[in-house]
């Protein structure tokens, strides 16, 4: 790559098209690993590395700014399983809590809309059960009910992001059986399910987890690192939580989703048309300084 003396000190590389980035995005967006797209698109694989970071960064900020006041009157949640640089149980004790090891996506989806207003990226812990909730809590304009499944540290994080107040939560709890998952990924056979309201007032026919349960595919479809029996596994703790933020700006403002023939995005108002990758790079482009003549 052609670097050049920048005039105020240090060195100014020079910088992809608006179209080359859209090229990258694309390949991105649908599924493709970083080695795949420098073959796709003939880019360097540092380049596309670069490119993802700063398109994940201005996603956040992004996130961070629009969802706010949001008109969801129904939630669910549900935590999503990856891992970075290695599984749990291959990380050496002197490495474990490094951001290497078992990773966690927990993620918000309003049904009706179908949009994700918050998603966060940690372990599975209560505390970062409550980094996520706390989070969503304040950017919800209306009373919500909230479901989830049966992990326990949805409880207290509950409690403490909304007191219990302005919100109705309801648990779904799978009941597995005592048989032996038939395949190596499979979970154990789940034999019934037990709603449990638990505080305000829930319908307990709007307990449910089954369009965030759909969100999780969507996004192992949608993002190579979660695929299960890759290499295209996340490296970086950081990585992995940009390729995320990525995702979900796309999939709200970018995908028209089948159901509802428009964006999340449009339906729960935040646009009013769907956005083109070009528009997506332009979150990213709008925070880089000019480029300096060379």
């Amino acid at each position: 790559m052609d670097i050049r003396p920048h005039p105020q000190g240090g060195h100014q590389v020079n910088q992809l098209s608006t179209a080359d980035r859209t090229r990258v995005l694309a390949c991105l967006v649908e599924g493709n690993s970083q080695r795949a797209t420098c073959r796709m698109t003939g880019i360097a694989k540092g380049t596309v590395a670069k490119l993802a970071v700063e398109i994940g960064q201005a996603c956040e900020s992004f996130a961070d700014r629009i969802m706010v006041n949001l008109p969801c009157t129904h939630i669910q949640c549900d935590e999503i399983w990856a891992f970075c640089g290695a599984k749990e149980k291959n990380v050496p004790k002197a490495e474990k809590g490094n951001g290497r090891g078992d990773v966690w996506t927990w993620v918000a989806i309003d049904p009706e809309t179908k949009l994700i207003p918050r998603w966060w990226v940690g372990d599975r812990t209560a505390e970062t059960a409550y980094k996520f909730l706390r989070g969503l809590a304040p950017r919800l304009r209306n009373r919500v009910q909230l479901s989830s499944d049966g992990h326990k540290a949805y409880l207290t994080a509950v409690e403490a992001a909304w007191a219990f107040r302005d919100v109705d939560y309801g648990m779904l709890v799978k009941i597995y059986g005592d048989s032996t998952p038939s395949g190596r990924y499979s979970p154990g056979e789940v034999i019934g399910t037990r709603k449990e309201a638990i505080s305000g007032h829930p319908d307990t026919a709007l307990i449910c987890t089954s369009h965030v349960e759909r969100q999780n595919l969507t996004m192992r479809m949608s993002m190579r690192r979660f695929t299960r029996l890759t290499n295209a596994f996340s490296k970086k703790f950081e990585n992995h939580r940009l390729a995320v933020a990525l995702h979900f700006i796309h999939y709200n403002f970018c995908r028209i989703h089948q159901s509802i023939r428009v964006t999340p995005a449009m339906a729960a108002g935040l646009s009013d048309h769907v956005w083109s990758l070009a528009e997506l790079v332009g979150l990213m482009e709008s925070q880089q300084p000019e480029a300096v003549p060379v």
